[in-house]
């Protein structure tokens, strides 16, 4: 089968686009900033202001619709292959294999936020339930949220004990300490926590590797546990989704407009709540990090959902040819965002690590987003696949794909 679906390649645009509008904190900014403003990247009014506005738009919502396109590829894979005299497991399991591989290189060698070998765990999971019709689906997905909501639970309850521990009076030196461990990667770190950050991501690629490795590598399990039964549930949703035709700009463009605006309606009057509860604690370290995460868990595939709804009625009036490429290729660009906001940022590059306010960081969000937009069809105009989708490809099936337009390849 040679026929692919705009629709999913737009959406999968679109969301690569999305995430790294939250993912430029990361890059930019400590390791708190990522959930809370007071952690990094100024305290100017415009600063709060684009926190929020991420907080409520963003945050959670574009890696959703990213998981839940992740769950259709899947299914994509393994019924194309199927129909072609393959094993769509087997194929399957080959691809989630070496995306582990290209996850933990990532991980190790580029970025601490990274996403691909979760997925390649949590995809071997979500093989057998390719098969489900897409109410079972979804049932299972609901599940798993309240099941990623009762683990959640559990985490949360520890955090507190441990926080009302070292703000006890009589706290322990331990018990501080610890607290002050879990704030420097969530919240506010101490002067001698920042500094130190700040120097190792402006040093040399060596040391910030080598420290990636020994702090992130030991707790794959632990986030796995933590995040795996939601992002299973959004894989789910997605296969649904592409079954039920959704995904497929199958439906009538009233009714994406119907089930956006049930959505928005549903899903963004908690969230803005949750947003005014973190300023108004004063964006207390516990308190903004649940939000982020605990009290996101019910509405973020709610979100998603409406946004992809959203998406789906624009892209059925006029085909975006510049942003399905950007999606056919959003393995390249996801890792190719990576390389060049951490040669940007970090030490073994340009080194502006913690230098530039959160407010001026989005510029360049914007010239990442043209530059994706520009070459992405550059390069499919001249070949078959971005370079990593190539690398994946050949990889997962043990040979050399054909990689030029005027070679002759079955795409699946």
């Amino acid at each position: 089968m040679t026929d692919r679906h705009g629709s999913i390649d737009g959406l999968r645009g679109l969301a690569v686009m999305g995430i790294l509008l939250m993912n430029i904190a990361g890059f930019a900014l400590p390791t708190g900033a990522y959930f809370n403003p007071m952690a990094g990247g100024g305290t100017a009014p415009a600063d709060l202001a684009i926190w929020a506005i991420n907080f409520v738009a963003v945050d959670g919502k574009m890696r959703a619709l990213f998981s839940i396109l992740f769950g259709a590829s899947t299914m994509i894979v393994v019924e194309r292959a199927e129909a072609a005299g393959l094993s769509g497991a087997r194929l399957h399991l080959a691809r989630m294999a070496t995306l582990l591989l290209f996850g933990a290189a990532h991980l190790a060698l580029v970025w601490s936020g990274d996403i691909l070998l979760h997925y390649a765990l949590v995809g071997i999971i979500a093989l057998p339930f390719t098969l489900l019709k897409p109410s079972q689906l979804v049932r299972l997905a609901i599940l798993l949220l309240v099941t990623q909501l009762a683990i959640q639970l559990i985490f949360f309850s520890g955090f507190l004990v441990l926080r009302d521990a070292a703000m006890a009076p009589g706290a322990s030196q331990a018990q501080i300490a610890a607290w002050q461990d879990f704030a420097n990667g969530v919240g506010v770190s101490d002067a001698r926590h920042l500094s130190a950050e700040i120097a190792r991501m402006r040093g040399s690629w060596g040391g910030i590797a080598a420290h990636r490795i020994a702090e992130q590598f030991p707790f794959i399990p632990v986030l796995l546990c933590f995040d795996g039964p939601e992002t299973l549930a959004f894989m789910l949703i997605g296969m649904a989704g592409l079954k039920s035709g959704f995904l497929t700009a199958k439906w009538e463009r009233r009714r994406y407009l119907r089930w956006s605006a049930i959505g928005f309606a549903i899903g963004l009057p908690p969230v803005i709540a949750l947003c005014w509860l973190c300023i108004h604690s004063g964006f207390e370290t516990l308190t903004t990090f649940a939000a982020a995460t605990l009290c996101g868990v019910p509405f973020r595939p709610i979100l998603a959902l409406s946004l992809a709804a959203l998406a789906l009625a624009w892209l059925t009036v006029r085909d975006r040819p510049r942003l399905r490429a950007v999606g056919r290729m959003a393995f390249s660009n996801y890792l190719g965002t990576s390389l060049l906001m951490t040669f940007l940022f970090y030490g073994w590059g340009v080194g502006l690590f913690a230098r530039i306010e959160r407010v001026w960081l989005y510029p360049i969000v914007f010239a990442v987003w043209g530059l994706m937009l520009l070459w992405s069809p550059w390069w499919l105009a001249r070949f078959r696949y971005g370079p990593l989708e190539w690398a994946w490809r050949s990889l997962a099936r043990g040979g050399m794909q054909p990689m030029r337009r005027t070679e002759a390849a079955a795409s699946i």
